[in-house]
């Protein structure tokens, strides 16, 4: 247990829509699924990192030691659980990444394992509001580069993915070793499939998870 002044802020309004959580390897199609999903679920949609914790991350990532590091991201994730828990008071919330970047995208750049992620996070997971549902986006290789080629805000995490040695297929790894233990993990793979047919079959998803 949490001492109280640590412990999030109790909304007694509950939920008035569920909180969906989109993961998977920069360049997949998160954002935009993401954007879309919004917009047709009259929902929230947020980016974790968010702000003000995107702004700082290219500094933390290029000045901060591992440890360090992992609390700037921990504080974030931390973050974009009290604002989910915020909006989910008044409607959907989408979340563009959540704790299983955290684990896998840190443990990929650092040489670790996703287990030993996580048990620095575990001390915090009573302050994460968990998610309804997590997608987790799998493609091709191929895919994946073709979508990446068509992509206009390239970050380093777009270019790392193929240009430092292993990341790529560290990270295909590590999302699926954490999806694994993640008792919302549907995986949804999106070779072939539009943004608005990927949409349709998180929505009957969800819908069926409902009634």
């Amino acid at each position: 247990m949490l001492p109280t002044a640590y412990r999030p802020i109790p909304h007694v309004e509950g939920r008035q829509g569920p909180f969906v959580v989109l993961e998977g390897v920069s360049g997949i199609g998160k954002s935009t699924l993401t954007a879309l999903l919004a917009r047709r679920m009259h929902a929230t949609s947020l980016h974790t990192l968010p702000h003000p914790h995107t702004g700082w991350s290219p500094e933390a990532n290029k000045q901060l030691r591992a440890l360090p590091q992992f609390a700037f991201y921990l504080s974030g994730l931390l973050h974009a659980s009290d604002r989910v828990r915020q909006a989910v008071t008044t409607g959907p919330v989408i979340a563009d990444r959540y704790a299983s970047s955290v684990a896998a995208c840190h443990a990929a750049v650092h040489g670790l394992d996703p287990a030993e992620v996580g048990v620095l996070i575990d001390p915090f997971r009573p302050y994460l509001i968990v998610p309804d549902a997590t997608f987790y986006l799998t493609c091709s290789e191929a895919t994946l580069r073709s979508r990446m080629a068509g992509k206009h805000d390239i970050k380093q995490d777009d270019t790392d993915l193929f240009d430092v040695a292993g990341r790529y297929k560290q990270l295909l790894e590590n999302f699926e070793q954490v999806a694994t233990s993640d008792p919302t993990a549907v995986v949804l793979p999106s070779d072939d499939q539009s943004p608005g047919q990927l949409a349709d079959t998180i929505a009957a998803h969800l819908e069926k998870a409902r009634v």
